[in-house]
């Protein structure tokens, strides 16, 4: 593999002779999949693909390809013990929201038994899937959507949508960073993140391993709707950012930081504006015309792509190959 020595460094020794002999690009890894017993798989370039013993990718299928290299149950413990710098036990409260950051930002889902205790997970055992996603920042991708996010010289509260997949999260990354720093037509401002499974500033032991712009404080690990009231009691922002917002705490603690005189920048899934408007607490919001912006974005096999621009009432403000005023 083309680059990437630092990650291959948390794969067992023979999955890592695997990766190192694959004909890939680093930068173009997006997801490494083992599961117990299956193929070792990836997304490369938005496509699946398995690997042979010899590191040889190949697209895969329907069934069971005999060629593809099968990921042993030694193996994932290994990868999570390098992951870990075998001090898993550090990263207990990780595992009970099913993840665990390492350097680099990089992300891997964890999963297997869950142990709980009064309803809530305690500690996850006997890890079998993991799922590393690729850190790649991709900076000056929300260059194209600032000029939507203003509107008589003023930021909008603005609501970045899309399903699994669309992009949404890089380029709410991106909108902070230059919000942040500040851009030819607009100063930077102050801008308080909460980032609860640690998506966006990716931090590694409290920093932020991604570029979030120079006026941005990051609150990592915490949940969004208390995260984002304590941001706006203690750091004073002028604009407050938080991923997948959806609970209903979530929607609330959003309204409030509006009441507060925050702008909000935040994401949703969702395919359309309509799939947004029907779910539960976003009519209300949708009602009260909170957000003054609906960006909404193609979904896995177009990352990032701007499909429409809604204003808070609905209209629709720009689409795709339409042109504006449509």
């Amino acid at each position: 593999m083309e680059g990437g020595e630092e990650i291959l460094k948390i794969f067992a020794g023979s999955l890592r002779r695997i990766l190192e002999r694959a004909p890939v690009s680093f930068e173009k890894l997006q997801e490494v999949r083992l599961r117990v017993g299956m193929p070792f798989l990836c997304r490369l370039d938005g496509r699946e693909y398995g690997f042979t013993g010899e590191g040889a990718p190949k697209a895969c299928g329907m069934g069971q390809d005999p060629a593809l290299y099968r990921v042993s149950g030694r193996e994932v413990r290994e990868t999570l013990e390098y992951a870990g710098n075998y001090s898993l036990y550090a990263y207990e409260e990780e595992f009970r929201q099913g993840y665990l950051t390492i350097q680099g930002g990089h992300r891997i889902g964890v999963m297997g038994k869950a142990v709980t205790e009064k309803g809530s997970i305690r500690a996850m055992r006997h890890i079998s899937f993991l799922n590393i996603r690729l850190a790649h920042q991709i900076t000056g991708c929300a260059e194209k959507l600032l000029p939507w996010l203003w509107e008589g010289g003023q930021l909008q509260n603005t609501l970045i949508v899309s399903p699994p997949g669309g992009g949404k999260t890089t380029m709410l990354r991106d909108v902070i960073r230059l919000l942040s720093t500040g851009t030819r037509a607009s100063p930077g401002m102050n801008i308080s993140v909460a980032d609860e499974r640690s998506e966006l500033a990716a931090c590694y032991q409290g920093i932020p391993q991604n570029d979030m712009g120079i006026r941005t404080d990051v609150l990592d690990g915490c949940p969004k709707a208390q995260g984002l009231s304590m941001l706006i009691r203690t750091m004073s922002p002028a604009a407050v950012a938080a991923d997948e917002i959806g609970s209903r705490e979530d929607l609330e603690a959003v309204r409030e930081a509006g009441r507060c005189g925050c702008k909000v920048l935040a994401t949703a899934h969702g395919a359309s504006l309509e799939e947004i408007r029907e779910k539960e607490g976003f009519g209300e919001l949708f009602g009260e015309r909170f957000f003054g912006r609906y960006l909404v974005l193609s979904g896995r096999r177009e990352p990032g792509k701007l499909l429409a621009v809604h204003e808070g009432a609905g209209k629709l403000l720009w689409k795709a190959g339409a042109g504006h005023g449509d």
